[in-house]
C-alpha cells in the first residue's frame, strides 16, 4: 500500500501506552516539549546553499561532534525537562558511524524521533532500524527532479541516483516520508516539475522554502555562494502565487498572517524561540533556536557542570530582555505591520550584518513584493 492510499487503511484503534517514566515526568513539567540535536555538521553532498555543511571527511570536524554519550546525558537533561520529540538532524546524520545506536538508543528512552535526511545513504541496514523502531517522521529536501538539476545543486556526481535509490526504499517500506524543496536559482525551471513530484509522494503537505540564509559559520565564500542562489523577490513572488494550495493559504489566512500589526515597541526578539523546544549543535552548543548562533547568546554544554536547564535559565532572560536603540529597526521592522511575511529575524540577522537589531534590504524587499502580491489577490 503506498502513503497515498489513506482510504485503504483500517481505523487506528486505541491501545495503553507503556509506562514510560517520561510520561508521568512531561505532564508536571510542561516547559521543553522537543529539541533538535545538530549530531554533525558533516554531508555527503557540497551544496551551494547550506547554511551548514562541511565536508563528509573532515577530521576537525568529527573531532568537535558529541560523543554518543555526551547526547545521551543532553537526551536524559532533555527529558527532565519535558521533552517528549527529538530531531535528528545535521549536515547528514546517516554520516555518523554510530547514528543506529544513538538513534535506538533515544528510541528506548521513550521519545518520538524525527530525522531529517538527503536519502542518499539510506540502505537496507537502515530500512530495517526504521522496521524495528519506526520514527516519529522521516523529512527528505527534493533540489530535482533530474540528474542534471540535482547534481547542479548538490555538486556531487551520483548524487541524484543515491537520493532516487534511498527516497524509493523509505517509499516502498512505507515509512511516514515527508519532501519539501528548496528553491535557488540552480533548481528555479524544475521547480513546478519538483513540486508535481513532492505532491505525488508526501505524506503531509508538501512545502517549499524560496529563503536562503547565510552560513552559521559565516564563511565568506561559502556565503557568496548562498547570496548568488538567492532568488529575485519578483521571482520568488512568481513561484507563490503560481502554487496555488500555497497562495490560496495565505489569501485565506491574510487577516491574522499576513496583515499583523508591529510590535510597536523596542524588543529586538518577538519570537517564541526557548519557550518550547531548543536545539544542541554537532559541537555542544545549546541555542535556542538552530539559527541563533550569536557567541554571546550560546550555551557551551560541554563545560563541566554546564547543564541545558542552566542554560535555558541564562539565555531566556537575555534574549527577551534584549532591546533595541536603531531607529531604522524600530521603525523599519518592530513597525512593521508585514513582519510575517518576512524571514528577518535577530539571528538571521546577525548572520548577515553583524548586528541583532540591523534591517536586511533583501528580505524587506521580499516582504514587500508578497504583501503587494497578496494585495492585488484580495482584490480580485
Amino acid at each position: 500500500m503506498s502513503l497515498n492510499d489513506a482510504s485503504d487503511r483500517p481505523f487506528t484503534t486505541y491501545a495503553p501506552l507503556p509506562g514510560f517514566e517520561l510520561w508521568d515526568r512531561s505532564l508536571n513539567n510542561r516547559g521543553m516539549l522537543s529539541f533538535c540535536l545538530e549530531v554533525t555538521a558533516r554531508c555527503n553532498n557540497n551544496c551551494g546553499h547550506c547554511y551548514i555543511n562541511l565536508p563528509a571527511g573532515e577530521r576537525r570536524a568529527m573531532e568537535q561532534e558529541l560523543t554518543k554519550d555526551e547526547i545521551l546525558r543532553i537526551a536524559d537533561e532533555a527529558i527532565e525537562l519535558g521533552a517528549l520529540w527529538c530531531l535528528i538532524t545535521g549536515g547528514e546524520p546517516l554520516l555518523r558511524k554510530d547514528f543506529k545506536e544513538i538513534y535506538v538508543a533515544l528510541k528506548k528512552k521513550g521519545l518520538f524521533v524525527s530525522v531529517f535526511t538527503n536519502a542518499a545513504l539510506v540502505t537496507g541496514e537502515i530500512v530495517e532500524l526504521f522496521k524495528k523502531y519506526p520514527p516519529r517522521s522521516l523529512e527528505v529536501t527534493v533540489y530535482g527532479v533530474t540528474q542534471e538539476t540535482y547534481e547542479k545543486v548538490s555538486k556531487k556526481k551520483g548524487s541524484f541516483d543515491a537520493f532516487m535509490r534511498g527516497l524509493n526504499l523509505l517509499l516502498d517500506n512505507g515509512f511516514p516520508v515527508n519532501l519539501k524543496a528548496v528553491a535557488m536559482k540552480s533548481n528555479y525551471s524544475e521547480m513546478e516539475a519538483i513540486t508535481t513530484f513532492c505532491r505525488e509522494r508526501t505524506r503531509d503537505p508538501y512545502r517549499f522554502d524560496p529563503m536562503l540564509h547565510l552560513r552559521y559559520d559565516k564563511d565568506p565564500e561559502r556565503n557568496k555562494e548562498i547570496i548568488a542562489e538567492r532568488l529575485s523577490p519578483e521571482e520568488i513572488v512568481v513561484l507563490e502565487t503560481g502554487d496555488k494550495t500555497r497562495f490560496g493559504k495565505m489569501l485565506d489566512n491574510c487577516d491574522t498572517i499576513i496583515f499583523a500589526i508591529g510590535n510597536v515597541d523596542d524588543n529586538v526578539f518577538n519570537c517564541n524561540t526557548g519557550k518550547g523546544d531548543f536545539t544542541v549543535s554537532y559541537d555542544g552548543k545549546l541555542k535556542l533556536c538552530s539559527s541563533l548562533c550569536n557567541p554571546a547568546f550560546v550555551y557551551d554544554l560541554r563545560v563541566k557542570g554546564n547543564k541545558i536547564k542552566n542554560g535555558l535559565e541564562k539565555l531566556l532572560p537575555l534574549v527577551y530582555g534584549l532591546r533595541s536603540t536603531n531607529r531604522e529597526f524600530i521603525a523599519r521592522c518592530c513597525e512593521c505591520k508585514i513582519s510575517n511575511l518576512c524571514i528577518s529575524c535577530p539571528a538571521h540577522a546577525w548572520l548577515e550584518t553583524d548586528m541583532m537589531d540591523e534591517p536586511v534590504d533583501y528580505f524587506c524587499k521580499v516582504a514587500h513584493a508578497r504583501a503587494s502580491a497578496v494585495s492585488k489577490g484580495l482584490s480580485k
